[in-house]
Protein backbone atom coordinates (compact mmCIF):
# COMPACT_ATOMS: atom_id res chain seq x y z
CA UNK A 1 0.00 0.00 0.00
CA UNK A 2 1.45 3.38 -0.94
CA UNK A 3 1.28 6.36 1.39
CA UNK A 4 -1.67 8.01 -0.41
CA UNK A 5 -3.68 4.83 -0.02
CA UNK A 6 -2.76 4.64 3.68
CA UNK A 7 -3.89 8.25 4.15
CA UNK A 8 -7.19 7.49 2.41
CA UNK A 9 -7.80 4.27 4.39
CA UNK A 10 -6.85 5.54 7.86
CA UNK A 11 -9.83 5.66 10.21
CA UNK A 12 -10.35 6.17 13.93
CA UNK A 13 -10.83 2.61 15.16
CA UNK A 14 -12.63 2.16 18.46
CA UNK A 15 -13.01 -1.63 18.56
CA UNK A 16 -10.13 -4.08 18.34
CA UNK A 17 -9.77 -7.82 17.95
CA UNK A 18 -8.24 -9.72 20.84
CA UNK A 19 -5.08 -10.27 18.82
CA UNK A 20 -1.62 -9.14 19.92
CA UNK A 21 0.57 -6.92 17.79
CA UNK A 22 3.91 -8.61 17.13
CA UNK A 23 7.19 -7.05 18.23
CA UNK A 24 8.24 -6.96 14.58
CA UNK A 25 5.20 -4.80 13.80
CA UNK A 26 5.81 -2.60 16.85
CA UNK A 27 9.40 -2.13 15.63
CA UNK A 28 8.11 -1.01 12.22
CA UNK A 29 5.81 1.52 13.92
CA UNK A 30 8.65 2.82 16.08
CA UNK A 31 10.92 3.15 13.06
CA UNK A 32 8.29 5.45 11.52
CA UNK A 33 8.43 7.64 14.63
CA UNK A 34 12.22 7.45 14.78
CA UNK A 35 12.49 8.80 11.23
CA UNK A 36 9.98 11.62 11.75
CA UNK A 37 11.20 15.19 11.40
CA UNK A 38 11.47 17.37 14.49
CA UNK A 39 12.39 21.00 15.15
CA UNK A 40 16.15 21.32 14.72
CA UNK A 41 16.28 17.51 14.67
CA UNK A 42 16.18 17.61 18.48
CA UNK A 43 13.96 14.52 18.79
CA UNK A 44 12.74 15.78 22.17
CA UNK A 45 10.32 12.91 22.59
CA UNK A 46 9.79 9.52 24.14
CA UNK A 47 7.29 6.87 23.13
CA UNK A 48 5.93 4.60 25.82
CA UNK A 49 4.76 1.23 24.50
CA UNK A 50 1.95 -0.08 26.65
CA UNK A 51 0.91 -3.72 26.26
CA UNK A 52 -0.03 -4.55 29.85
CA UNK A 53 -3.80 -5.12 29.80
CA UNK A 54 -4.19 -3.83 33.36
CA UNK A 55 -2.40 -0.58 32.55
CA UNK A 56 -4.49 -0.19 29.37
CA UNK A 57 -7.67 -0.84 31.39
CA UNK A 58 -6.56 1.85 33.87
CA UNK A 59 -5.99 4.31 31.01
CA UNK A 60 -9.51 3.55 29.74
CA UNK A 61 -11.02 4.06 33.19
CA UNK A 62 -9.10 7.25 33.97
CA UNK A 63 -9.93 8.66 30.53
CA UNK A 64 -13.58 7.65 30.67
CA UNK A 65 -13.22 5.97 27.27
CA UNK A 66 -14.09 2.28 27.65
CA UNK A 67 -13.07 1.30 24.11
CA UNK A 68 -9.41 1.93 24.96
CA UNK A 69 -9.48 -1.27 27.03
CA UNK A 70 -10.07 -3.32 23.83
CA UNK A 71 -6.76 -2.17 22.31
CA UNK A 72 -3.86 -4.61 22.61
CA UNK A 73 -1.39 -1.73 22.31
CA UNK A 74 -1.29 1.91 23.35
CA UNK A 75 1.53 4.31 22.59
CA UNK A 76 1.95 7.42 24.69
CA UNK A 77 3.79 10.19 22.86
CA UNK A 78 5.66 12.33 25.38
CA UNK A 79 7.23 15.73 24.79
CA UNK A 80 10.48 16.11 26.73
CA UNK A 81 10.83 19.87 26.39
CA UNK A 82 7.38 21.43 26.80
CA UNK A 83 8.74 24.91 27.46
CA UNK A 84 10.44 25.24 24.05
CA UNK A 85 8.51 27.55 21.77
CA UNK A 86 9.40 27.86 18.08
CA UNK A 87 9.92 31.28 16.51
CA UNK A 88 6.39 31.02 15.10
CA UNK A 89 5.09 31.06 18.71
CA UNK A 90 3.98 27.41 18.67
CA UNK A 91 5.21 24.79 21.17
CA UNK A 92 7.70 22.56 19.34
CA UNK A 93 6.92 19.45 21.41
CA UNK A 94 3.29 19.33 20.28
CA UNK A 95 4.23 19.59 16.61
CA UNK A 96 7.12 17.13 16.82
CA UNK A 97 5.28 14.39 18.70
CA UNK A 98 2.20 14.83 16.49
CA UNK A 99 4.24 14.36 13.32
CA UNK A 100 5.84 11.20 14.72
CA UNK A 101 2.50 9.73 15.84
CA UNK A 102 0.95 10.58 12.47
CA UNK A 103 3.70 8.60 10.76
CA UNK A 104 2.93 5.71 13.11
CA UNK A 105 -0.77 5.82 12.14
CA UNK A 106 0.08 5.68 8.45
CA UNK A 107 2.48 2.76 8.81
CA UNK A 108 -0.07 1.03 11.06
CA UNK A 109 -2.75 1.42 8.37
CA UNK A 110 -0.40 0.04 5.71
CA UNK A 111 0.18 -3.02 7.95
CA UNK A 112 -3.53 -3.68 8.48
CA UNK A 113 -3.75 -2.12 11.94
CA UNK A 114 -6.26 0.42 13.13
CA UNK A 115 -5.54 3.32 15.43
CA UNK A 116 -7.28 6.09 17.30
CA UNK A 117 -5.89 9.38 18.60
CA UNK A 118 -6.76 9.95 22.24
CA UNK A 119 -6.55 13.54 23.41
CA UNK A 120 -9.38 13.25 25.93
CA UNK A 121 -7.45 12.23 29.01
CA UNK A 122 -6.44 13.98 32.22
CA UNK A 123 -2.72 14.74 32.03
CA UNK A 124 -1.68 14.29 35.65
CA UNK A 125 -3.39 10.95 36.46
CA UNK A 126 -2.14 9.37 33.20
CA UNK A 127 1.33 10.86 33.77
CA UNK A 128 1.36 9.31 37.26
CA UNK A 129 0.12 5.94 35.95
CA UNK A 130 2.87 5.79 33.33
CA UNK A 131 5.61 7.22 35.53
CA UNK A 132 6.19 10.24 33.30
CA UNK A 133 8.17 12.96 35.11
CA UNK A 134 6.22 16.11 35.92
CA UNK A 135 8.48 18.25 33.71
CA UNK A 136 7.34 16.35 30.58
CA UNK A 137 3.98 16.41 28.81
CA UNK A 138 1.99 13.55 27.30
CA UNK A 139 0.89 14.96 23.94
CA UNK A 140 -1.35 12.11 22.81
CA UNK A 141 -2.22 8.51 23.46
CA UNK A 142 -2.61 6.30 20.42
CA UNK A 143 -4.54 3.02 20.54
CA UNK A 144 -3.45 0.39 18.03
CA UNK A 145 -4.57 -3.07 17.06
CA UNK A 146 -6.38 -5.15 14.48
CA UNK A 147 -9.80 -3.59 13.85
CA UNK A 148 -12.85 -5.55 15.00
CA UNK A 149 -14.96 -3.62 12.48
CA UNK A 150 -14.48 -1.23 9.59
CA UNK A 151 -15.39 2.34 10.48
CA UNK A 152 -17.25 4.22 7.76
CA UNK A 153 -15.65 7.01 5.83
CA UNK A 154 -16.47 10.31 7.46
CA UNK A 155 -17.47 13.31 5.42
CA UNK A 156 -14.83 15.91 4.73
CA UNK A 157 -15.28 19.59 3.98
CA UNK A 158 -14.65 20.54 0.36
CA UNK A 159 -11.13 21.76 -0.34
CA UNK A 160 -12.57 25.16 -1.31
CA UNK A 161 -13.59 25.64 2.35
CA UNK A 162 -10.21 24.76 3.84
CA UNK A 163 -7.68 26.03 1.29
CA UNK A 164 -6.72 29.48 0.11
CA UNK A 165 -3.81 30.54 -2.05
CA UNK A 166 -1.32 33.31 -1.28
CA UNK A 167 -3.55 35.00 1.33
CA UNK A 168 -5.99 33.91 3.98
Amino acid sequence: MDVREAVAKRRSVRAYKDQPVSQETVNALLEAAHLAPSANNRQDWKFIIIRDKEVIANIAEISGQDFIATAPLVIAGVGLNPTRIMRCDVPAYVVDVTIALTQITLVATSLGLGSCWIGGFPQNPIRDLLGVPESYKIVQLLTLGYPADTPKTRSRKPLTEIVSYNHF
